[in-house]
Formats: structure tokens, sequence, C-alpha cells
């Protein structure tokens, strides 16, 4: 059984509100805070050659000063820091995670479509990681009560829907109390022609009801194992990214699953996830599923 939730710092105000965020999920669920610097050169980037700093001792305040933090927030819940390295940063969090019941990360971010602006660490460990991932913006994480009309959001593959996704969303739902927001976004096949590419409108009626019975069928037996979750169902004509990310203004967590590979070559988030990763707001959590 998963014994902690892991975050990985590195003294940016992304990492502190990952750290923030994570401390909150460790008090919902019972379990332990693990705060993790994985150590590289580029620790030393901004040491300054004729006044060399102790850049080990430098680390380790700032991860002291993380779980003060932390700790003065929740003075109860058990936390605990260390300093890491001896490896490429990704491979120390994903060996980190291998018992945790979330890893949490900061991600920065502007937001919007306007350009891709997740690091690589973040998405190679979402991309890796055995533990849901979940990547923390500072604008977008809320440190307390959820604002009213917050939901927990998830973007459901009907032709294929993964029930560690599902199980995953329903479950944080329940946790804090929200409605969860199930979103299904999907494209009418064109009709080609003399207006080719525009769907007539009858039969997009038809595709759309088609498309609103099978995310109907994909949560059926979900609302019986969680009775008490209101759950929302919001099919629309969009792509899959864009319809969850356009629902995921106001979320208190967005929830998109990516298909576990065996191998390290190639790319390991799918295009739904990868793409709400860069323009969603919220935390995302990307859950691994066969």
């Amino acid at each position: 059984m998963p014994q902690y939730v892991l975050a990985g710092i590195d003294g940016s105000p992304e990492s502190t509100a990952a750290a923030r965020w994570a401390a909150g999920e460790a008090v919902r669920r019972g379990l332990p805070l693990r705060l993790v610097h994985a150590q590289t050169w580029l620790d030393d980037i901004h040491a300054d050659a004729g006044q060399p700093a102790d850049v080990r001792g430098l680390t380790l305040r700032m991860l002291a000063d993380a779980r003060e933090e932390v700790r003065a927030a929740h003075p109860a819940l058990e936390v605990g820091a260390e300093l890491v390295g001896g490896g490429d940063p990704v491979d120390v969090l994903v060996e980190a995670a291998a018992g945790a019941e979330l890893l949490v990360v900061g991600s920065r971010g502007l937001g919007g479509f306007a350009g891709l602006v997740v690091g690589s660490v973040g998405l190679a460990l979402a991309g890796r990681s055995e533990a849901p991932t979940v990547l923390v913006r500072s604008a977008g994480a809320q440190d307390g009560p959820h604002p009213e009309g917050a939901a927990v959001v998830v973007g459901v593959d009907t032709r294929s829907p993964s029930p560690e996704v599902l199980e995953f969303a329903f479950r944080e739902a329940a946790r804090r109390g929200l409605v969860l927001r199930a979103v299904h976004g999907w494209t009418p096949p064109p009709v080609w022609g003399y207006a080719g590419g525009i769907a007539p409108q009858v039969e997009a009626d038809q595709f759309r009801a088609v498309e609103a019975e099978l995310l109907d069928e994909a949560l059926v037996g979900w609302r019986e194992k969680y009775p008490e979750v209101t759950v929302l169902q919001d099919c629309r004509i969009a792509g899959g990214a864009q319809a969850v990310v356009d629902t995921a203004a106001d979320a208190a967590l967005v929830v998109v699953g990516r298909r576990r590979r065996r191998h390290r070559v190639g790319l390991h988030l799918g295009p739904v996830a990868h793409a709400v990763l860069h323009h969603a707001q919220a935390p995302v959590v990307v859950v691994p599923h066969d």
C-alpha cells in the first residue's frame, strides 16, 4: 500500500506551491509528506565563482525552510525532507515515488493556448511515474477550502474508459465533497461534397446523442459505487484536450490518464494529457493505466 505523498521541490515559487498543495493532500489522506530535492550540477548554476557558495548547505536550508513552512500550516502532519543526488532528477524522483500515493511537482506556465510552457522534468515525470503525478502551478494552487462552484474534472475516453482514471476521479470527488464533471470531447466525421468538411445539423444531432449515451454508459458502474458523488456529464463537439481545458477554469483538480509504456524511448504522454498539462491552470493529475 502507498505510504506517503511525495513532493519534489527546488526552491521555486511553483515548487513551494506544490509542497503546500501536497501537504493538504497528505492531511486529507492521513499520510505523511515526504519532500525531496534531486540535486544536480544545475544547483551550481547561479554560484559566484569569486565567492564559492556552500551549495549543499543552501539546498539543505531550502529543504528545512520548506519543511518548517508546511509544518507551520499543518502542525500534526508528519513531514520528512531529504536531499537525493547521484543521478538524473527524473530517475531520482521516479524511484522515490515508487511507494507514494501521489507525486506532486511544480509547473510553471502562462495558460491559454499561446505557448507550451510546462518544463521537461514535469512532463517526463508525468510520463514515467507509476504513481499518479500532479503538476501544480502557483497561480492555480488552492491552499485552503475549495471555492464555491469548484469541481473535479475528468476527461473520459468513451471508446476505452479507464477504470483506474475513473476510480481516481470519483474517489477524489468523494474525498473533497465536490461535484465530478465528466467531460468527453468528440468531433463529427466530415461529409464530403459541395460543403466538404461540414456535417449536416441532423447528423450532428444524431452523433451527439450517440456520444452522450456512450458517456453515460462509461459512468454507470461508478455512479453506483460512489452514490454520494454528484456527476455532471459534459459531452461536447471539441477535441478531447480542448473540451477538458474549457471546463477546467474553476476546477479544484483535473484528472487525465496516460497509458503505461514499458520502454523509455519515445513519447509517454498521449496528446490529450500533454495538451491539458500545458494549458490547464488548475492542478492536473496524470493517472497511469494499462
